[in-house]
């Protein structure tokens, strides 16, 4: 099955396109639409960011005094004036980078589990699965984020998930941080993984959602943690 086969199959007819990946599962491709997805919207949204990062620490007193004048004003100062190796190395390395690491982390944990329901299965099926079903959050998810956050010129403010029912919450509180994780592209797109873990495994659909979303679990506990560390710093 092509490339251009696969990537609306993912959207449009998820089980017939994760069982001909499970059968031949390639995902090379697949992982270079996504990485370059990935740059071209931290390409768009670096302004963005760059904005919200310093709204978060200017006028910030606690942090002044904590880190003392000289090292609050040179971080406002890099933050406002990055340099462009430094931008280039974030975007084009670290960014894809992580976004690999994460996912090759991923796929092994899902093994892992797998393996307590099926001796079937392997980590280059179980990652094929997993690259191809981030076309929802990285492809479509980050479009609709990038449209979102250019409309009300902010990144931080913008979410798909449940904080959007809460205008109102600020966002470095922990209940934007928890109900951030309940992010609708985040959930169809461990939704759909399933298709390709039953095929995979060959467990029934039901089996397949309780392993997808264990993994979808996990990442929402990951990302509250990470989030409350870095709130806690700006206090």
């Amino acid at each position: 099955m092509s490339l251009l086969k696969r990537l609306p199959g993912v959207f449009f007819e998820p089980r017939p396109t994760f069982e001909g990946i499970a059968a031949r599962p390639v995902w090379i491709d697949a992982l270079v639409v996504v990485l370059l997805a990935l740059i071209a919207f931290n390409l768009v949204v670096a302004p963005l960011v760059q904005r919200d990062q310093l709204s978060l620490l200017k006028d910030n007193a606690a942090l002044r005094e904590r880190m003392g004048e000289d090292s609050y004003a040179k971080m406002i100062e890099r933050t406002e004036h990055p340099s462009a190796a430094g931008r280039i190395v974030q975007t084009f390395v670290i960014t894809p980078l992580y976004y690999l690491i994460a996912i090759l982390l991923q796929s092994l944990f899902l093994l892992v589990l797998g393996r307590f329901m099926s001796t079937q299965g392997a980590y280059v099926q179980v990652l094929a699965a997993l690259v191809h079903a981030s076309f929802i959050d990285k492809l479509l998810g980050n479009a609709v984020r990038l449209v979102l956050g250019l409309t009300r010129g902010s990144l931080m403010q913008t979410s798909t998930g449940l904080a959007l029912l809460f205008p109102n919450l600020e966002v470095t509180s922990t209940a934007y941080i928890v109900l951030a994780q309940f992010d609708l592209f985040q959930i169809w797109m461990f939704g759909v993984l399933a298709f390709g873990l039953a095929a995979i495994f060959k467990v029934t659909l039901k089996k397949a959602l309780v392993l997808s979303y264990a993994l979808w679990f996990l990442k929402a506990l990951v990302n509250i943690g990470m989030g409350l560390i870095g709130t806690a710093f700006l206090r």
